[in-house]
């Protein structure tokens, strides 16, 4: 794009994000984040379906591991990738253009620094952290086995996000969004014939699996850097005349790397309730893993919509539109409560549709009608607040949302182990679950609300 044309592109008037119809444009930015996000979330499925053929080890090694890849992805995508499009959302609606296109510059390095990161910690400590998760033998092997080839091509998967981060800023959600489904198909092909050995492919087992994602994320990463410096993107990247300076990687941290907190208590949150159910028998915690599957199958949904809503919001907040940047939140936010609110009722009125699906053990099946029918009414106001914590990074203000995932965390930590330490029955617990959801819902919410958003 010329630069004489550029500041005419960049007024808050020629822009939709910052004057077109707030619903219509949220859904058309979120339908293409919604396709990328559930082909994500299949992949996950299909992987452990291939993990099962090598065996029982394999499956316990990548249940360790999967918590660490989550994490990775949440931090890198929605934490400091929120952080990056916030900020240069923010700029773009501001109208400038050339604070945006530093930004982007810093968010690569940031990307890079923290890729690197990731890899020399899982090198070096990954049998520790694995061995703390309950690690052990020929389950603790296959894990690392997955892990260190996964992790060393870390720096590709924050990358990717990175530059994804970068082009959603603008309001591009497409480029992004099909860069990432052709990677999780390739990931599902690569790393199934690498891991089994199909066809001309050497079986490399878990280490194939893991190096079927590597090879996927290396070529969204190119793909997505072309893009970037072909001139086709809104904020192209350009390394020329700028300097690093401290503001402008604070800009990004402030809502990044606070909103990484938000990362850790969703994974921490995850891995109690797994502990607590366990301690009610297998059957138990079957039933609890076939209820948590839909959520993982619509948490894909709400993330799609709050993506779209960082660059929104931002944008609107930039032009010092404040109004705006709130109706749009709330407009958000009840979309995702009233889908994720629709499926969560249909599931707790008729839970057998789901859980028959994977199990016809009727222990198992009742398990699983039990969570759904004490969590399922309680989705919308997950949705309410995920949906709404996304808005907020758009703003660049995610304290209050981080408080409210720490009171759930808190509501299941400490309302867990009373409920453990008086052996009470396994409904409780999930009936727990349902009031951490309502509780994170409500008090995100209320903070943000009652924050003070366009402040420096």
């Amino acid at each position: 794009m010329p630069d004489d044309a550029t500041p005419i592109a960049l007024r808050p008037t020629a822009n939709p994000l910052v004057t077109g119809p707030i619903l219509p444009t949220l859904m058309r930015l979120s339908l293409p984040n919604m396709a990328a996000m559930i082909a994500a979330a299949l992949v996950a499925i299909a992987e452990t379906i291939y993990v099962g053929f090598l065996g029982t080890a394999a499956l316990a090694g990548m249940a360790l591991v999967f918590p660490m890849i989550m994490l990775q992805q949440m931090m890198s995508a929605g934490a400091i990738g929120g952080g990056i499009s916030s900020a240069i959302a923010r700029a773009l609606g501001h109208g400038d253009i050339v604070r945006a296109r530093s930004l982007a510059v810093h968010a690569v390095v940031i990307g890079l620094l923290l890729g690197l990161g990731i890899t020399l910690l899982f090198l070096v400590l990954g049998p520790a952290i694995y061995g703390l998760l309950g690690g052990r033998d020929d389950a603790l092997g296959e894990a690392l086995a997955y892990s260190n080839v996964a992790f060393l091509g870390a720096t590709a998967i924050w990358l990717t996000n990175t530059f994804a981060s970068i082009i959603r800023a603008g309001g591009n959600m497409r480029v992004p969004s099909a860069t990432l489904l052709v990677a999780s198909a390739v990931q599902v092909v690569l790393g199934g014939g690498l891991g089994l050995g199909l066809g001309p492919l050497p079986r490399l087992g878990m280490a194939g699996v893991a190096l079927g994602q590597i090879v996927a994320f290396i070529g969204a990463t190119l793909y997505l850097w072309w893009f970037l410096t072909s001139g086709r993107a809104r904020v192209p990247l350009d390394f020329r005349g700028v300097w690093l300076n401290r503001e402008h990687f604070g800009d990004i941290l402030k809502v990044g790397a606070l909103a990484c907190i938000s990362s850790f208590q969703t994974v921490l949150t995850i891995l109690i309730l797994t502990r607590l159910v366990a301690e009610f028998g297998t059957e138990a915690l079957a039933g609890y893993g076939i209820g948590t599957r839909l959520e993982f199958l619509l948490i894909p949904i709400t993330f799609a919509i709050g993506v779209a809503c960082v660059p929104m919001v931002g944008m609107a907040v930039g032009a010092g539109n404040i109004a705006r940047a709130r109706r749009i939140s709330w407009t958000a936010g009840t979309l995702a409560a009233v889908i994720m609110g629709a499926i969560g009722l249909a599931g707790a009125l008729a839970p057998g549709l789901w859980a028959s699906l994977f199990t016809q053990d009727p222990a198992v099946l009742a398990s699983a009608a039990t969570y759904l029918r004490w969590a399922g009414p309680a989705y919308g106001f997950f949705g309410l607040g995920l949906c709404l914590y996304f808005c907020a990074q758009g703003a660049g203000k995610v304290l209050g949302p981080v408080l409210a995932g720490t009171l759930r965390l808190a509501v299941v930590a400490a309302g867990g182990w009373h409920l453990a330490s008086i052996e009470a029955e396994t409904w409780t617990l999930f009936a727990l679950v349902s009031v951490a959801m309502v509780v994170y819902g409500v008090a995100t919410a209320l903070a943000i609300r009652g924050s003070k958003w366009g402040a420096a």
